[in-house]
């Protein structure tokens, strides 16, 4: 077979095309070897793939910037309500490339990419993606955070964490605005005066603001993604130094400067830490002041406040709780409102319901905040106060409702009783929200019936859905040009920025040209994973199996334990039978297990010791392996998503929000074997069931399985391939030199597994095996990848974005193109 194109080459193609044209090549080669003259002349002459990068990234900058003063310029002229997006999760990636996309870049500039290592790319950013594209005047606020995830090594078969100093070489995107520096204030006391209430002796500590520009897709738009740093004050400590202290006091600034030192990684599960709950505190107080000011000035360039009365606030202002972790902007808003606006409290509280909203990303309960007591009271004591004036007068208004529903009151309160006395923060941003939602249709109906029924029952009108999306940018132009090109050759370049367009492709799933062009394609993208597998893990793959993947992050109702059982059973089969054919699979596991997460530790483990044993056994040969992929991140999918041929979403049902990595692969043309959770529902109803394939107990099934109780030994006695499975697990058949290794886990499975693994086994299989028998004819499945590609518009965050600001922030969205820098003015 002839060697697979390039990435580049195939954006070459494309480029032919103008899908990834720029105005003029020539000068930006000028620009890029004056950028690579610089740093070498520094010191060196030979250049590093470094150089190339940083002069590459300093290219495209200079590109950039005319056109991001230009779009804060029209902003200020126009005056249109902005949008802030309040997230603790992002924190800067991979910029180089999708900015070369959005700028129509990426073919002049290609020749010179050199990839260096970079963070991810979370969620929160493929909006920011969409809100530029979409020519809204947003605004990303969030920590910069030294450190961002973990790396993850794999030794012996264990996770081992390893600081992510993504920093170290200087990050040519952001650039630093010491003089929009913002103090916030932490600890002190209240006093309450004649002249009103004053929070005092308090604590200051600095946040320093550095700005990324996020640019929408070929529209001119520039947006700015703002992430605060702390900074100890000059004075810091020095005011009381006694002679010697001195030393003492300037090494005591990395005290405060912590606060922004390194992100949480728990996922899905709250830890009540004080520093944590400083970093949450630090970017809402940083963020309102920068929302105040720019609401109060309104000239480009002006500092002086021009407008003095809030009553215009919520018309100009959008603020977006991304999860309950910028919740505290709810009280902050107020005090600023209350104690130093003098607004009374009603008209206050008006301003703050009507400007916030809040989205709720999970429903287990070990993941929602609720913060001590003791813990606010020392760190916060005026927002405490403000915390119990609302609950205060909200459980009043319920009371007034449901006379005498003394438990009504206590389950609707924002403050739980308790051995230790609690702050319900989902409470908190359900009551000072004007609207709430979930990130999925069975997610947000989930929400109304269950953990926020009563709140539901009280406000119906606040409660709405949006299901989550995906940047078709990064997702299919950037990470699969390949694809992107075939697309393009059979319906134009339009659905690059309206996906919905790709039902034009319905067209052609009986074409036999485009059915040869889109499995070309996927063998291409395998056979260049395959030839990365087998260079980073030394273990041969056979690029003609079937790629069967999860990769999410690991936890018990994630299931990856399920996907364990079923690789087990198909090994046992094969051993059974080895003269049988079976359909070869290279299955792969890959995600970051919390570093305090035992289990999911466990499970990492477990994966490698199958592999270990699946992968080294003769009569297995090639057809089952089993990787796990290490250090699972943004840059990492980008490589693996457009390989997949089968993706995993086995979650629990009533457990998953949404799920966005399920939209991706469908986007990449990988068929879905899934429960009925999350997004998976809305994917197989625009897909066609048909095209899909779903198993397992649904939502009623679970719960009526939760009534009824869960009996994991019933499936054990009465499912004889489940009983040998486990019985290898307890036995030590995949952990020989200790035998009790996986005992936690088979303990896990067999007493207490709230996410009902057992019960979902068989069908799992079955609906494998169908999967292996379609897979076996290879028309009749691309036809079906086809059918998903066609029908995954939906899952745009383009559409995501476009509900939020009609139905939330009162905006209409354009895909207007702004003047760009060298244009005339209008």
């Amino acid at each position: 077979m002839s060697r697979p194109l390039s990435d580049y080459e195939k954006r070459k193609q494309i480029s032919v095309r103008g899908l990834a044209g720029v105005e003029n090549v020539s000068d930006l080669k000028k620009n890029f070897n004056r950028h690579l003259h610089f740093t070498l002349v520094k010191d060196r002459n030979v250049a590093t793939p470094r150089d190339y990068y940083f002069a590459l990234a300093h290219t495209v900058r200079d590109h950039l910037v005319g056109r991001w003063i230009r779009t804060q310029q029209y902003y200020y002229e126009k005056d249109p309500k902005r949008i802030y997006y309040l997230s603790l999760e992002f924190y800067m990636g991979r910029t180089l490339q999708n900015t070369m996309v959005n700028l129509g870049l990426q073919n002049a500039c290609d020749e010179a990419i050199y990839q260096v290592p970079s963070a991810g790319w979370p969620g929160a950013a493929c909006f920011l993606d969409s809100m530029a594209t979409l020519g809204l005047a947003a605004y990303g606020y969030g920590i910069r955070y030294e450190f961002g995830i973990f790396n993850q090594k794999i030794s012996g078969g264990w996770q081992v964490e390893e600081a992510d100093d993504w920093l170290r070489y200087g990050n040519p995107w952001e650039k630093a605005r010491p003089e929009y520096m913002i103090p916030v204030h932490f600890y002190g006391r209240v006093d309450h005066g004649p002249d009103g209430t004053k929070w005092v002796d308090t604590q200051v500590i600095l946040a320093l603001p550095y700005d990324t520009p996020i640019p929408g897709y070929r529209n001119n738009t520039v947006n700015t993604m703002r992430l605060w740093s702390a900074r100890a004050p000059n004075e810091f400590n020095l005011k009381d130094f006694n002679v010697g202290g001195y030393i003492q006091a300037v090494l005591d600034r990395n005290l405060a400067e912590n606060i922004s030192r390194v992100l949480y990684p728990n996922d899905n599960f709250f830890e009540g830490k004080e520093l944590r709950l400083k970093q949450e505190y630090f970017v809402v107080a940083a963020t309102l002041q920068d929302i105040i000011r720019r609401f109060k000035s309104s000239k480009f360039g002006s500092r002086d406040p021009v407008r003095t009365s809030f009553d215009a606030f919520p018309d100009k202002v959008a603020i977006q709780l991304n999860d309950t972790h910028p919740s505290l902007a709810i009280p902050e808003l107020m005090r600023v409102l209350v104690d130093i606006e003098k607004l009374d409290w009603d008209k206050a509280w008006d301003i703050t319901v009507r400007t916030c909203a809040y989205t709720n990303h999970t429903v287990l309960p070990e993941a929602l905040e609720r913060w001590p007591v003791h813990l606010l009271e020392t760190l916060l004591p005026r927002h405490l106060e403000i915390i119990y004036e609302i609950n205060q007068r909200f459980l009043d208004r319920v009371n007034a409702m449901y006379p005498g529903d003394f438990d009504r009151l206590r389950r609707m309160s924002l403050v739980e009783e308790g051995s230790i006395k609690r702050i319900n923060m989902a409470h908190l941003c359900i009551v000072g929200s004007h609207v709430i939602n979930g990130v999925a249709r069975i997610h947000s109906d989930i929400l109304k019936k269950t953990i926020f029924k009563d709140f539901y029952e009280l406000e119906p009108h606040k409660f709405q859905n949006k299901t989550n999306g995906i940047t078709p940018r990064r997702w299919l132009v950037l990470c699969n040009p390949g694809l992107a090109e075939v697309i393009a050759e059979r319906i134009g370049e339009e659905y690059i920025s309206d996906l919905d367009h790709l039902k034009k492709l319905l067209a052609f799933v009986d074409d036999e040209g485009f059915i040869r062009d889109v499995a070309k394609i996927k063998q291409e993208n395998k056979l260049k994973f395959a030839a990365y597998l087998e260079e980073e893990y030394k273990v041969k793959i056979n690029p003609n199996s079937l790629f069967d993947v999860q990769v999410k992050r690991i936890h018990e109702y994630k299931r990856q334990l399920l996907n364990c059982l079923h690789v087990i059973t198909l090994y046992n089969r094969i051993k059974k039978e080895p003269n049988q054919y079976f359909v070869p699979r290279t299955v792969m596991i890959g995600g970051k297990a919390a570093p305090g997460y035992h289990m999911a530790k466990m499970i990492i483990k477990l994966v490698t010791a199958i592999g270990d044993v699946v992968n080294n056994d003769p009569v297995i040969g090639d057809r089952l392996k089993m990787i796990f992929l290490e250090n699972y991140r943004v840059s990492l999918a980008e490589k693996v998503v457009p390989a997949a041929d089968l993706s995993e979403q086995i979650s629990t049902a009533g457990t998953e929000a949404s799920g966005t990595g399920n939209m991706k692969f469908m986007l990449n043309g990988a068929l879905t074997i899934g429960t009925m959770d999350g997004a998976n529902v809305e994917m197989a109803e625009e897909a066609g069931e048909e095209n899909f394939f779903i198993f397992g107990m649904r939502v009623e099934d679970v719960e009526e399985m939760d009534r009824k109780g869960y009996c994991a030994k019933d499936y054990y006695d009465r499912i004889p391939e489940l009983r040998q499975v486990m019985d290898q697990l307890s036995s030590g058949f995949f952990s020989p030199k200790q035998p009790e290794l996986f005992k936690d886990i088979v303990n896990m499975l067999m007493n207490n597994d709230r996410f009902k693994v057992f019960a979902d086994y068989e069908a799992y299989i079955k609906c494998q095996e169908n999967v292996s028998a379609l897979y076996r004819n290879t028309k009749e499945w691309t036809k079906k990848v086809i059918k998903n590609i066609a029908t995954s518009g939906k899952f745009s965050s383009d559409r995501t974005i476009a509900q939020y600001a009609r139905e939330i922030w009162g905006v209409e969205p354009t895909r207007h193109k702004i003047p760009a820098p060298d244009d005339p003015r209008e």
